[in-house]
């Protein structure tokens, strides 16, 4: 079992910035892969950033890629999304998400994620 607790959401101007941070436990962090997703009303559910087991690798949606920025600290047991230039269009529930598939291939579907927080809600104003 992995337990995930996603923090650091809120309401924020277009063009500001957030730090989403996701602490994990139940499980060795460095075992496996994390995913960070995003939903707003009336959407489906999106990847917006994905990193693999050791930090490396990251990989973005052409969406945000170049604002926002994901990393991981195994020795905190914590994965991280800082979110610069936000738009109104960010506004959502954001979630972390844990892969334990045995590869070290980042995954870019909801389906592969085993784990799941509960969400953190992000608003932007225009």
């Amino acid at each position: 079992q992995v337990q995930l607790v996603e923090s650091g959401g809120g309401l924020v101007q277009a063009g500001g910035s957030l730090r989403l941070s996701c602490a994990a436990s139940g499980r060795t962090f460095s075992s496996y892969k994390m995913g960070w997703f995003r939903q707003a009303p009336g959407k489906e559910r999106e990847f917006v950033a994905g990193i693999n087991k050791n930090g490396g690798s990251p990989i973005y949606p052409d969406a945000v890629k170049g604002r926002f920025t994901i990393s991981r600290n195994n020795a905190k047991n914590t994965v991280y999304l800082q979110m610069n230039s936000l738009k109104p269009e960010d506004t959502a529930v954001y979630y972390c998400a844990a892969d334990l598939s045995f590869d070290d291939r980042v995954r870019v579907t909801t389906a592969p994620y085993d784990y799941w927080g509960q969400g953190t809600q992000v608003t932007v104003s225009s």
